[in-house]
């Protein structure tokens, strides 16, 4: 009898051991099986859990046929899908926003068209995005942003310009960007970070603190008299420049390079003491305004003539200057734009693809700048 008992205990357990091998095997064969679908969508770029989300919503016939989508990716890693806006999510260029599909679904709860949305996406960060999707639809989205430098935060400032002046889209935009619809000196912004292509003028303001990274003394026979100072990039460019003139018969000499703020101080209340405040509002660059302070800049003058415009060593630079980095920096012909008047000695060194670029494309700085460099 304790036999016939211990054969069905053995059978019992025999087949016990049997159900938990299928079930592991079936469960295996479905996590396999889970593995594999999951793989299909990983290899075109979504996450796991877009992948997850993708199976589980019965989207895969969806997302084979539209295959890599960025934007969808993200979308289905969003606590913010929403399905009704599936297929106008695929259209929508990805952006590496925090508030992306948030931002994206209160848009088209606005009404704004995918292009409308894409438009804003390309001109706008995280923040700017995000603040302008909780204003009400504007008017003229197209017409501002289809010019590839206009900025999201800028519209209102655009919109007042343009109803004020007239003036069409591009045209308003490239004013706006470069801080024209605003009184000199005032609501400027603050600039920090030295770099060649670095803008300050009358809207870009360095601090009493600020002194170039790299400040040099200017050896003989490059400089007028001792004790003057530039950026080290600058200098290393400009005896390249002086070199190539001594070669072709001409001689340049530097007058006068970086000056802190302090010294600008000084040149203003010089000027004032001589021609009184207006001119110097007209003409002189206020301290922290001044090109000077950032030390990329050189008044140039001529070894054989106290006139500089008038002698060859002009005209050499006119025609060479741009080859070695540097620009003419405050043309006759952009006063307006520039904020100050003709200076035909005052160069300004921003590297050669740049003094490349606007000797070809004839341009003042501040248009490179809103149009290249600005953020």
């Amino acid at each position: 009898m304790a036999t016939i008992k211990k054969l069905r205990l053995k059978s019992s357990v025999s087949h016990a051991l049997k159900k938990i091998f299928i079930i592991i095997l079936i469960l295996l064969i479905g996590y396999l099986f889970y593995s594999y679908q999951i793989s299909i969508f990983t290899k075109l770029d979504y996450t796991n859990q877009s992948s997850t989300f993708i199976l589980f919503n019965d989207l895969k016939d969806y997302i084979l046929t539209i295959g890599k989508n960025d934007t969808l990716n993200a979308a289905f890693s969003s606590e913010n899908y929403r399905e009704e806006y599936l297929e106008k999510y695929q259209d929508i260029k990805y952006f590496d926003q925090s508030n992306f599909i948030k931002n994206i679904n209160t848009l088209l709860d606005k009404g704004y068209s995918v292009n409308d949305i894409n438009m804003i996406f390309e001109h706008g960060n995280n923040e700017e995005v995000t603040d302008f999707a909780k204003r009400e639809k504007v008017k003229y989205l197209e017409e501002f942003y289809s010019v590839p430098y206009a900025k999201l935060k800028n519209y209102d400032r655009y919109l007042a310009y343009s109803n004020e002046t007239g003036e069409d889209e591009e045209t308003t935009v490239l004013i706006v960007n470069m801080d024209l619809d605003k009184e000199d000196y005032t609501d400027y912004k603050n600039v920090t970070e030295f770099s060649i292509d670095m803008l300050v003028n009358k809207h870009r303001k360095l601090s009493d603190k600020y002194v170039p990274s790299d400040l040099v003394d200017i050896p003989t026979p490059y400089a007028s008299t001792e004790g003057l100072q530039s950026s080290k990039i600058a200098l290393n460019a400009f005896k390249k420049m002086y070199d190539a003139a001594l070669k072709d018969g001409y001689g340049l000499v530097i007058n006068s390079a970086y000056r802190s703020y302090q010294d600008q101080q000084e040149v203003c209340d010089t000027y004032k003491d001589l021609y009184g405040e207006s001119y110097v509002t007209r003409y002189v660059a206020q301290p922290g305004f001044s090109e000077h302070q950032t030390g990329l800049s050189f008044d140039i003058g001529s070894t054989t003539s106290n006139i500089f415009i008038q002698s060859k060593e002009y005209d050499w630079m006119q025609e060479n200057a741009y080859k070695y980095g540097f620009i003419l920096r405050f043309p006759k012909k952009y006063a307006s734009v520039t904020g100050f008047r003709e200076e035909p000695w005052h160069y300004r060194y921003v590297g050669v693809k740049i003094s490349t670029y606007m000797h070809n494309n004839s341009m003042s700085f501040e248009e490179y700048y809103a149009m290249f460099l600005d953020d």
